[in-house]
């Protein structure tokens, strides 16, 4: 009997361990760096076009990165104009999706002022099994979710530029498209135009909301 009343509760409490453990979704902090032009006259004012420079396949994310950027231009002060249309300003949109993996080996960063973000691509989103670990029970990080945008005058001449990413496993919240746009968008225009060249780290939660 005693035993039975040591043991029991002890089981219980592993068991719940266990549990916990097993369901916790990773959600990484959203990692954002930018870039000021110096002279940037005219940032958060006039008139502004989104653009997708790349070819991007995955029309449903294409829409969810498209309205979360446009929504913080608009918070910022810009009169956002429909795809296309002649605007004073241009928001070069380009966003990736990959295995955390692959991520680190070798993809470059989309974001170099004045010489052109690198090709990129989002995924079908889909595929998200790809690079998981979840080893000792615990969700790993398996995709690393990047937005970038630069902000050019017609004229061509870069004003500003930012990269935000953020690296989530498979089970959390913020790999869905919809939610993973509006917080990338949300941290990397968080504070604008923020420091020349300063690199900041934002907990999910201070962009809950936004």
């Amino acid at each position: 009997m005693r035993t039975t009343r040591l043991l029991a509760p002890v089981t219980v409490v592993a068991a719940l361990a266990l549990s916990a453990c097993a369901t916790t979704p990773y959600t990484g902090p959203v990692e954002v760096t930018r870039f000021v032009a110096d002279q940037p006259a005219g940032l958060g004012q006039g008139t502004i076009a989104i653009a997708f420079p790349d070819e991007m396949g995955n029309m449903a994310a294409r829409s969810a990165f498209a309205s979360a950027v446009s929504a913080e231009l608009t918070r910022l002060g810009y009169t956002v104009v429909p795809e296309g249309t002649p605007a004073g300003q241009t928001a070069a949109i380009r966003t990736t999706r990959n295995a955390v993996a692959a991520a680190d080996q070798s993809r470059p960063g989309p974001v170099s002022v004045g010489v052109g973000g690198s090709t990129g691509s989002y995924g079908s989103g889909l595929g998200m099994g790809v690079g998981i670990n979840l080893g000792g029970g615990r969700e790993s990080p398996s995709v690393m979710t990047d937005l970038a945008v630069r902000i050019t005058r017609a004229d061509g001449t870069t004003l500003w530029e930012g990269r935000a990413q953020i690296a989530t496993g498979v089970k959390s919240p913020y790999s869905q498209t919809s939610t993973s746009a509006k917080t990338l968008a949300a941290g990397l225009f968080r504070d604008f135009p923020g420091g020349n060249g300063e690199t900041v780290t934002i907990s999910v939660k201070k962009l809950q909301g936004n």
